[in-house]
């Protein structure tokens, strides 16, 4: 709980980090003032984009105390607006899973290195970054929490796969490495409800650490208050729920 007398300050910028094979990509950082230590969270944008809202909710994770960086997943495509570079992304067939979960490393990797970390990190994405946090949770060593947002393909069939995208997230269950935060809207169709139980189901059956959280009247995205979908009272409740699972799990 804030106070009215506490400290308060944050300093945020763009940066560049060491991604995917070494590539340098861009990333936006937020981070408290004060002497710490913080723990770490990398922030994995949804399919539209390194967009105004993910930039604004790193800024809020610093503002809740955590080192936070989101990592410009797009960065290799071109620069221009999130939607000019989101539709380029689009035509060129979406970005490689294992390219993603390099530069998300790459992220995990800069946490790391400053001197104000408590040494735990977590990672946490909506969308398409829901999907990709599933995945580096499932692959990259040292996580300590992670909170996949109604990603849709976790779940896929067959013929959803392809050479970006080839092994759907769910069939990596038993690799899980750290406890997962699942949020979820029951009127969604990527996932759907039927999806989210056979997730569920999976986490159960490898004995997974999880929780689910499920909301009625709220579909995809409903986090996001510049859009149709934002739905207040479930996306007030799914920010509680986000912030006390970190709090459990990354506080040193």
């Amino acid at each position: 709980m804030e106070r009215t007398d506490q400290y308060s300050g944050l300093v945020a910028e763009t940066i560049g980090i060491s991604g995917h094979n070494g590539d340098t990509v861009g990333a936006y950082m937020a981070k408290p003032l004060g002497p710490g230590p913080f723990p770490g969270v990398v922030l994995i944008h949804h399919a539209p984009g390194w967009d105004e809202w993910y930039l604004e909710a790193t800024r809020r994770f610093a503002h809740h105390g955590y080192l936070a960086i989101a990592p410009n997943l797009y960065h290799r495509v071109g620069h221009g607006t999130p939607e000019d570079v989101g539709a380029m992304v689009r035509a060129a067939g979406g970005v490689p899973d294992a390219q993603v979960v390099g530069d998300i490393e790459g992220g995990l990797a800069w946490l790391r290195m400053q001197q104000v970390h408590n040494g735990k990190v977590g990672v946490i994405g909506t969308c398409s970054g829901g999907r990709h946090t599933y995945l580096v949770a499932c692959q990259s060593a040292g996580v300590d929490a992670a909170a996949d947002l109604w990603g849709g393909g976790v779940v896929m069939t067959p013929d959803q796969l392809n050479d970006n995208r080839p092994v759907a997230p769910i069939d990596m269950t038993a690799n899980l490495l750290c406890p997962l935060l699942g949020i979820f809207g029951n009127e969604d169709r990527s996932p759907t409800p039927e999806q989210v139980d056979e997730h569920e189901a999976a986490l159960k059956s490898h004995g997974k650490t999880y929780e689910f959280h499920r909301y009625d009247g709220a579909g995809h995205g409903f986090f996001y208050y510049d859009r149709a979908m934002y739905r207040q009272e479930q996306a007030v409740d799914g920010w509680s729920k986000v912030w006390d699972f970190f709090g459990r799990h990354l506080s040193a």
